[in-house]
């Protein structure tokens, strides 16, 4: 008889636990801005069954979609109080299985959390090519892809134990932030390593780690003052996301039906004069084969999307979001994605890729923008990536002096800047994961990495630094993708050499992170270079002047990207100097004087705190 009860038990626990195949958001939190959620539960012909739930919980809608193994259940959270709660799936008045959903306890402070801001060094870097901190995980047996480090454009094995154990480096190096590409897993047959095709965005990719590892990591940071920057997605998926697989509803994705590309000309998110089918399929064309896009226009998605993300800053302790392919969403949608996270972050700081190569383009996207209030739009988006100012790094280190060449591209880039209603909130790069790496763009000219790295240190905005550069790591993006990420020495048990520490790096090596090093951890101290205001000089003979200051403390900034030595007139700047005639050169550690002229050898930065 025991036999008998003990076997119905458990074919009762298993029917119950096979009912709900997933449950999604996992769980939530007790006093969030967020007064409603909807809870997606999902399993075989779920939605011929009706739910209820405890008495403390208030459900505002149950909606069912085509696909019957859909539910989405609304719930009030308004001073709902931690616990367990029971929601019971009944058929013909009698319950047929049941799932407890977890309410937890919310961090004291997480509402007030600090986003990323222009007093921090973002350091970019992609996991599987950083570090190999467990070879136990480089394979997983329920993921197509197995590991290859022979392959440029296979999985090679890094992972957040990897990025976890060098956190004494980063912060060495003067890093204040981490952002690392798509950790969610990710099960393409071939190119997964870059993640953002990703399968499963509640859960990191087993060749990574776990979710448990990745709140460890930015746990971690937080012990060192240092802050966790996700990747997140919100355009698209990838082929082999289970969702895609079962959709909810037709149009969870764009389908014409079916597949077409998009054509990529995001201009046609603002052009007055474009026509409709190129507007639709600039936003709704998929942005490759492996990735369908999303319709965030519908709510069911938009919703998904808005929860997703905060379950993972709230779970993780997240500091900040890069958005990948920012403005190829529905414009209404991700404007009103980006609104809901900062209502329930006031202080968070979201960056999203804007890939455009004109600043009242790019402008248009960042937040209160005047240019998108033209069209009485606003992506509340806090900030945008100046890959204009990128556009001009690639090129003006190789220019002689010229009406519009060499450092006049510059000093262009920041005349624009009355278009942007937040400079200080612009992420300042030299290179990122897709572009040209910056040492092969500037053929390995050492002089010209400082040059190029000084800029970015010292003018408005929220520097970032992509992995390896500083120690002077190059790759050819003509070769593939691959070769601009190609791993970091030393990431792993059999490399011949380590760069990351101090001891084993060359020569080359250790001049690139000295510097880098140097530079960083003094603007790390320098509150006038985070907020300060910017005067700048109109280049002369390539040399490119401008001033950082506040009301207690003045910095003079000097690029000579000019072959030869030059003597500057100082009596130019006088309105920034006034009357001081000497500082203190950061860079080499010196007091410079002066009188009337400066001279500045050739290819050389001054920083000089006056």
């Amino acid at each position: 008889m025991k036999k008998t009860i003990l076997a119905i038990t458990l074919l009762i626990s298993f029917i119950s636990f096979s009912q709900v195949k997933k449950t999604e958001p996992p769980n939530w939190w007790a006093g969030m801005q967020l007064k409603q959620l909807q809870i997606m539960f999902y399993g075989d012909n779920i939605s011929e069954y009706t739910i209820e739930t405890s008495p403390e919980i208030t459900i505002l809608n149950v909606l069912k979609t085509e696909n019957p193994n859909y539910v989405f259940a609304t719930i009030s959270t308004q001073d709902l109080k931690p616990g367990d709660y029971q929601f019971s799936f009944q058929k013909k008045g009698k319950t047929a299985f049941f799932k407890t959903y977890i309410i937890k306890e919310r961090d004291a402070g997480s509402a007030r959390r600090e986003g990323f801001n222009s007093s921090d060094l973002i350091y970019l870097l992609m996991p599987d090519r950083f570090a190999n901190g467990d070879k136990n995980n480089d394979s997983n047996k329920d993921l197509s892809e197995k590991a290859d480090r022979n392959n440029k454009g296979g999985r090679h094995g890094g992972d957040i134990k990897g990025i976890t154990d060098h956190l004494g480096y980063l912060q060495d190096l003067g890093v204040t932030t981490v952002w690392s590409t798509p950790l969610c897993e990710d099960n393409d047959p071939g190119y997964s390593y870059h993640g953002y095709a990703q399968s499963d965005v509640y859960k990191i990719d087993p060749r990574y780690g776990t979710n448990e590892d990745y709140k460890n990591l930015a746990d971690k940071l937080h012990q060192r003052d240092m802050k966790l920057v996700m990747d997140y997605v919100t355009n698209h998926w990838g082929a082999e996301h289970w969702m895609i697989k079962d959709l909810p509803t037709y149009d969870w994705i764009h389908q014409f039906p079916g597949y077409a590309n998009s054509n990529y000309r995001m201009t046609t998110q603002y052009d007055p004069h474009t026509s409709a089918i190129d507007k639709k399929y600039c936003e709704e064309g998929w942005f490759v084969p492996s990735m369908p896009d999303l319709d965030q226009s519908n709510p069911l998605v938009l919703n998904y999307l808005i929860q997703n993300a905060i379950w993972w800053i709230e779970y993780a302790g997240l500091d900040g979001l890069r958005v990948d392919t920012y403005s190829y969403n529905d414009k209404e949608g991700i404007a009103k994605w980006t609104q809901a996270i900062m209502q329930e972050y006031p202080h968070f700081n979201i960056v999203g890729e804007v890939w455009l190569h004109d600043q009242a383009q790019i402008s248009y996207w960042q937040k209160n923008s005047k240019i998108g209030q033209i069209q009485s739009y606003n992506s509340h988006l806090p900030s945008v990536m100046d890959f204009t100012l990128h556009d001009a790094i690639s090129v003006m280190f190789d220019e002689q002096a010229s009406w519009d060449g060499g450092m006049m591209k510059a000093y262009e880039n920041f005349v624009n800047d009355f278009l942007y209603p937040a400079t200080d909130n612009l992420l300042v790069f030299t290179e990122n994961h897709d572009t040209q790496r910056i040492n092969t763009q500037l053929k390995g000219d050492f002089n010209n990495y400082k040059l190029a790295t000084t800029l970015i240190a010292t003018t408005r905005g929220i520097p970032q630094i992509y992995y390896g550069s500083e120690i002077g790591m190059q790759g050819d993006k003509a070769n593939g993708d691959g070769d601009i990420r190609q791993d970091f020495p030393g990431g792993w048990e059999a490399d011949k050499q380590n760069a990351f520490k101090a001891e084993s790096r060359t020569d080359e090596q250790a001049a690139y992170y000295d510097f880098t090093k140097m530079l960083f951890n003094w603007r790390k101290n320098s509150p006038v270079i985070h907020t300060g205001k910017l005067t700048q000089y109109i280049p002369e003979n390539n040399v490119y002047v401008y001033f950082r200051y506040n009301e207690s403390k003045t910095v003079m900034v000097i690029l000579n990207n000019n072959t030869e030595d030059q003597t500057i007139d100082m009596t130019r700047f006088s309105e920034n100097l006034k009357g001081r005639t000497t500082g203190n050169e950061i860079l080499t550690k010196t007091v410079v004087s002066w009188q009337k002229t400066l001279k500045i050898p050739a290819k050389t930065p001054f920083i000089l705190e006056l």
